[in-house]
């Protein structure tokens, strides 16, 4: 759900944020011209040789995000890592067979990773540089709230994510958003800092990207938040198409009855409420959203 964006995400802007400081150092100390200033007309800023820099930067940021997605899914939430030849317990056999039976159902050749979490909240996430190397991960919480049949159903969901090739199409997404982020905040830094004394221009600089490329990848997620909702209602079907339309349904009515009964007994500041990002917001919040609503992907889902 949530979880797979969010971690792909924020390691996005973190290894962006990384390169642009290890560039911005080498260039200091080398002597490397890495202002793309050229002192020609209009602004005096080299766009073609920006725009490169920012192609490269933008797509190596994207790309290594996706790379690490499936180490930094595991330490971030502990996940436990269940292997089919190990000795299971009867829940954790039941989620290995429902992955394995359904990843093959979607024509997967290399079976996903099965991850277990402890926490509270009621969720699961699918992740992975590749079809071959995915790992599909579910929560405690999840798995005592939901009967086996909306868990099949969740299930199904992730992996019809993994079937798709969605990390592989977020990245390539992402990579677009990124090269435009580095371009604008490059040219915005270097607006702003000619507004300074000449002494104090490289270190406005260095701190105007930063500033500039973390707020402009807050707002570069929101093309990537839409197109997670758009790719959520394929995930539905697909998930329907796998573990049948009545299991995938029933999945999605379970976590609408459990947000709704969250909502009753006031628990709506609760985490395991808050992480879920399955809700869905009304209004302004909603663009900031990963997955629809889910009265709009339960009523998608019938009437198909």
């Amino acid at each position: 759900m949530g979880k797979r964006l969010l971690f792909f995400i924020l390691t996005n802007i973190l290894v962006m944020t990384t390169i642009v400081i290890v560039w911005s150092i080498i260039t200091t100390f080398t002597g490397i011209n890495g202002s793309f200033e050229n002192g020609g007309p209009g602004l005096g800023i080299d766009y073609m040789g920006l725009m490169v820099f920012s192609l490269l930067v933008g797509f190596t940021g994207s790309f290594i995000s996706l790379a690490m997605s499936r180490w930094m899914a595991k330490k971030m939430m502990n996940v436990k890592v269940v292997k089919p030849e190990g000795q299971l317990n009867a829940q954790e056999r039941s989620v290995v067979e429902k992955v394995h039976r359904l990843s093959r159902a979607a024509g997967l050749t290399h079976m996903p990773e099965v991850g277990i979490y402890q926490s509270s909240e009621v969720n699961a996430f699918a992740t992975g540089p590749s079809k071959k190397r995915s790992l599909v991960a579910v929560s405690s919480g999840l798995l005592t709230v939901m009967d086996d049949d909306a868990v099949e159903g969740v299930i199904a969901h992730e992996i019809a994510h993994v079937a798709n090739g969605d990390m592989v199409t977020m990245t390539l997404l992402q990579g677009v958003v990124n090269t435009f982020v580095v371009f604008f905040s490059r040219i915005a830094a270097i607006l702003v800092s000619r507004l300074v004394r000449s002494e104090m221009e490289m270190i406005v600089r260095f701190v105007a990207i930063i500033i500039f490329q973390i707020l402009f990848s807050i707002l570069g997620s929101l093309v990537v938040m839409a197109y997670s909702r758009h790719r959520e209602y394929h995930a539905d079907r697909g998930g329907a198409d796998l573990a049948g339309r009545d299991k995938m349904a029933h999945a999605l009515r379970s976590l609408k009855n459990y947000v709704d009964r969250a909502k009753v007994n006031d628990r709506t500041d609760d985490s395991a409420i808050q992480t879920m990002k399955i809700n869905g917001k009304g209004g302004v919040m909603q663009l900031f959203s990963s997955h629809p609503d889910l009265n709009e992907r339960i009523a998608r889902l019938e009437n198909r």
